[in-house]
């Protein structure tokens, strides 16, 4: 317990040295104070294992309203300068007077009583003198200039917490044993005492606002910024700034996260949807030197390897040494564990150097009964396919009627994603698949009624191509654009030329004509991390689209811009068509 108040002053200290006593509740500070004092974490069923969790609808993480009722009376109180008393109030310049003298006795006091004593007979004291008074007992006790056993138990300390939003049985306070007798009184008040003073200081995090609570990190130990920064994705508190100091601070400490603290943070990243490469790096990097003396739990693997998916982060190391991992280990692992590694494997566009192992030990080990949901099943096939392992069986067993009938009984039914992968396997089966003789989707499979958009940031650069190609082409009837390939994916321009550089209309019968399809890159379309690459699914699209007869123009967003002028995106396309035709 001692640790623990020597930690509650450490951090309160931090957060009002030197700063304006700020009137903005916000929860994230909240859950700051709550995951560093209660060491509650996130992403594990169990001390030792991280829980299963879904892949997250809505990257984005919106900040809900602070609705805490000890926060928002202590929010509401400090916004008045005085305290409602009950009886009779003089004038307002009296009032404030009064008030302005009371805060230069605060910035006066020497001593634990000399600030106590401020509290006595004093009808002016508001809970923004309490907040000061608390905070400056936190810094004094921080610096070992008074010990908190000092005024712990004083009445007048006891007060000042109350109004900050605390209350305490009156029986506790003063010290009355509600007809218990013995050291069993003493203990149990102990702990009502010291778990209260707990909560009051979690009540002065409580008001503070998100950059005041920042400057706390530093000031905490790294385990405590693990749990933050879990309490933070538990609670789906995306505060930008206490995450970048978090990821400031825990990147710059020398101490070595564990594997099960490493697989917290990065499920907090990937839930909060929060990218930092320095930050990821050290993660990966521990991982790394953590993963050899992991030989039984297979779940804190998995973890991490869906966390990587879900972030597209791609770091070829890591994702090595998690290949190595659990080819020594797969008697260990689980089903779901191995199915991780396959689909963020796919995702991060990853072949391991130890391909062929990979498919004789580890994809030979799962079968179909090992899922209990059609769509975990699905998703498997598909992510086998994007690594070029699946087998003719496997592609079969989701494209044949009776699954699709399966697939859409389940209480998911047949999502857009589902019909999309759906349509990515039966394209495959049909251009890639050599000597494939299965089950292929009927033309009025349900899985071709999906709507397909794209975000409306890629959009933008869409449109932005589309214009400067109206500008390079004679006429509408030489361009198209957002064509459905019906293969899972949309083409986002096509055109053609002949072999003589000439632009051809759509429905020319030129047998010498050059197709070619024009792909938006995005930054969603692209994995990040130590070695960036286009992802596993626009790798799958453009395979596709070549076995179809295209030739490929990627459009890059770091190379095209809709803010550059309309000349130069025109000159970048003319460039890249001539590059394609004169190759031909």
């Amino acid at each position: 317990m001692l640790g623990l108040q020597r930690f509650a002053g450490s951090i309160v200290i931090q957060l009002y040295r030197r700063a304006p006593y700020s009137s903005n509740a916000r929860a994230a500070s909240a859950a700051l104070a709550t995951a560093a004092t209660n060491g509650q974490g996130v992403g594990s069923g169990t001390s030792d294992e991280p829980e299963p969790r879904a892949t997250p609808a809505d990257a984005s993480v919106r900040k809900p309203k602070v609705t805490g009722h000890m926060v928002a009376a202590a929010f509401e109180s400090l916004r008045n300068e005085t305290e409602s008393s009950g009886k009779p109030t003089t004038n307002k310049s009296s009032t404030a007077s009064v008030a302005n003298n009371i805060d230069e006795r605060i910035g006066n006091a020497k001593t634990v009583n000399g600030l106590l004593s401020i509290t006595e007979n004093n009808v002016a004291f508001s809970r923004k003198h309490a907040l000061k008074i608390v905070s400056i007992l936190a810094e004094w006790s921080t610096v070992n200039r008074v010990k908190i056993s000092e005024f712990e138990n004083d009445t007048r300390f006891l007060r000042v917490c109350r109004m900050l939003g605390r209350t305490v049985p009156k029986n506790d306070a003063n010290g009355k044993n509600n007809g218990n007798t013995g050291g069993s009184t003493n203990s149990n008040s102990s702990k009502r005492i010291s778990g209260f003073r707990t909560d009051d200081l979690n009540t002065v995090l409580g008001v503070a606002g998100d950059d005041e609570a920042a400057k706390l990190i530093a000031s905490i130990s790294l385990p405590q910024m693990v749990k933050v920064m879990s309490t933070l994705a538990q609670r789906k508190r995306r505060s930008t700034p206490l995450l970048r100091s978090l990821a400031f601070n825990i990147s710059s400490a020398s101490e070595q996260l564990d594997l099960k603290q490493a697989a917290d943070v990065l499920y907090a990243m990937s839930t909060l949807n929060f990218q930092d490469s320095v930050l990821g790096a050290k993660v990966c990097a521990d991982v790394q030197a953590a993963l050899p003396k992991n030989s039984e739990k297979s779940a804190v693997v998995g973890s991490v390897l869906t966390s990587l998916g879900i972030m597209r982060y791609r770091d070829l190391d890591i994702l090595e040494s998690l290949t190595q991992w659990l080819l020594k280990n797969s008697e260990v692992c689980r089903p779901q564990d191995l199915s991780a590694y396959f689909l963020t494997a796919a995702q991060l566009n990853f072949k391991s150097a130890h391909l062929e192992d990979v498919r004789k030990k580890l994809a030979k080990s799962i079968v179909r009964e090992d899922f209990t949901k059609q769509l975990d099943w699905l998703n498997y096939v598909w992510s086998l396919t994007m690594l070029g392992l699946v087998e003719h069986s496997q592609l079969e067993s989701v494209l044949r009627a009776d699954f699709l009938a399966k697939l859409e009984s389940e209480k998911a039914g047949l999502t857009p994603t589902s019909k999309m992968r759906l349509l990515n396997l039966n394209s495959y089966a049909q251009l890639c698949a050599s000597d494939y003789k299965g089950a292929l989707l009927p033309a009025d499979s349900p899985a071709y009624n999906v709507p397909m958009a794209h975000t409306k940031s890629k959009q933008i650069l869409v449109n932005g191509m589309l214009d400067a190609l109206k500008s390079l082409l004679p006429s509408n009837n030489h361009v198209q654009g957002s064509v459905d390939s019906k293969m899972g994916f949309l083409i986002d321009a096509v055109c053609q030329f002949d072999a003589k550089r000439n632009p051809l209309p759509l429905d020319s019968n030129n047998p010498d004509v050059i197709r070619i399809a024009l792909m938006v890159i995005d930054f969603h379309d692209i994995c990040h991390g130590t070695h960036r690459s286009a992802s596993g699914t626009t790798n799958l699209a453009f395979d596709l689209l070549e076995k179809s007869g295209y030739q490929i123009i990627p459009v890059p967003y770091n190379e095209f811009s809709t803010s550059d002028k309309l000349l130069k995106r025109v000159q970048y396309l003319e460039a890249k068509f001539k590059a394609i035709v004169s190759s031909k």
